[in-house]
């Protein structure tokens, strides 16, 4: 299992996490073998936005002794006083559901308290009036809490509330159909989309992803925008190209879907590659390198994807990342000495004119 760090926490965190919207389904002997097999194959980190209350004793019973090995995302907003799931803006009821699953989980500690499922501008302004951040804060406050996390499928209205609150994780939703306009949740433009990750990437905000699978559509030629099937593999491995992103979490309802998921990391480049998509985006992503890596390996020996990773951030006025770049053993200044012979114009799927975009970046860093 890779993992990535979250800049803000230290936390240590698996790039591939668990949604467990439907492992309730499971029932409780099958939902335990799951999440153990799960943690054996390295997956730390769990999003509790479960569809049904049924889900929180298989966790107690699944992670007994091993609480501190997992983080747990608990959304402040996610009602389960009533069983299955609903969505609440008052504040009592919010701070019974949150006692309900810190027993029903036998915790007494969340690692990731979330700011739930803020869609709309109001939803933000009643969710401040009643008081359920507040709540938040406080709890964080005696230590019940760690950390803030966010929920949210729209761009602007994630952007407001990085105005007002620090937030050390984003749950966003994040495929290739939503990035080019395709989905029921392809909220706000590919541009508006591509600065929230940049804005996150640079303020050490790191990025849990939902939908990966678009629902299931991206899996299914049927379905999909594109006109044909991409793997789980492909889908995973094109969310954690993009800045910020620390963790994807594809549903787990069982089993076999958690070995599914585990198999990824002996996934072939091949098996993950997504390039394919190119073919039917015609540039939709406005020629920029979104650091998928196919321009690799330079013949100058230039890491071309993090050279332009860490010009993004650097012209967002990231330090660490212009000090990243000075000490790269070979940065785009280099670029000279292949002559700019455009090996990596011609493997780039989406377009992205890579040599000349090297000479951009030195003279960028050399003012």
């Amino acid at each position: 299992m890779q993992y990535r760090h979250n800049l803000r926490t230290g936390d240590r965190i698996s790039v591939i996490g668990g949604g467990t919207a439907y492992l309730y389904q499971a029932g409780q002997k099958e939902g335990v073998r799951a999440l153990r097999t799960a943690l054996e194959g390295g997956i730390n980190y769990y999003d509790l936005a479960t569809s049904d209350a049924r889900t929180f004793p298989i966790f107690r019973e699944a992670f007994s002794g091993k609480r501190e090995q997992v983080m747990y995302q608990v959304h402040f907003g996610a009602d389960y006083t009533h069983g299955s799931y609903g969505w609440s803006l008052d504040a009592n009821t919010v701070r019974r559901s949150i006692e309900l699953q810190l027993k029903e989980l036998g915790t007494d500690y969340i690692d990731y308290g979330f700011i739930h499922c803020q869609d709309e501008h109001s939803d933000w302004a009643t969710y401040k009036k009643h008081g359920i951040l507040e709540l938040l804060e406080q709890m964080r406050q005696k230590g019940i809490v760690r950390h803030i996390g966010l929920s949210s499928h729209t761009p602007e209205v994630i952007n407001a509330i990085l105005d007002e609150v620090e937030i050390d994780m984003l749950m966003f939703s994040v495929n290739a159909g939503y990035d080019l306009s395709y989905g029921e949740y392809a909220n706000g433009s590919r541009e508006e989309r591509d600065a929230l990750y940049t804005r996150c990437a640079s303020s050490g905000i790191g990025i849990s992803v939902m939908k990966p699978f678009s629902g299931g559509q991206l899996l299914d030629a049927r379905l999909s925008p594109f006109g044909f099937a991409l793997s789980p593999y492909q889908c995973i491995r094109d969310c954690l190209d993009r800045p910020g992103i620390l963790t994807v979490l594809p549903g787990m309802r069982n089993t076999q879907d958690v070995e599914l998921l585990l198999g990824y990391d002996r996934a072939t480049d091949a098996q993950t590659d997504y390039a394919r998509i190119a073919e039917v985006t015609d540039g939709a992503n406005g020629g920029r390198c979104v650091y998928c890596g196919h321009c690799s390996p330079c013949p100058a020996g230039l890491d071309i994807a993090l050279i332009n990773k860490y010009y993004d951030l650097a012209k967002l006025g990231d330090q660490l990342a212009c000090d990243h770049y000075a000490s790269l053993e070979k940065n785009a200044k280099d670029c000279i000495h292949c002559g700019h012979c455009g090996h990596c114009d011609r493997r780039c799927p989406f377009g992205v004119s890579q040599s000349a975009h090297m000479d951009e970046i030195a003279a960028w860093f050399a003012l």
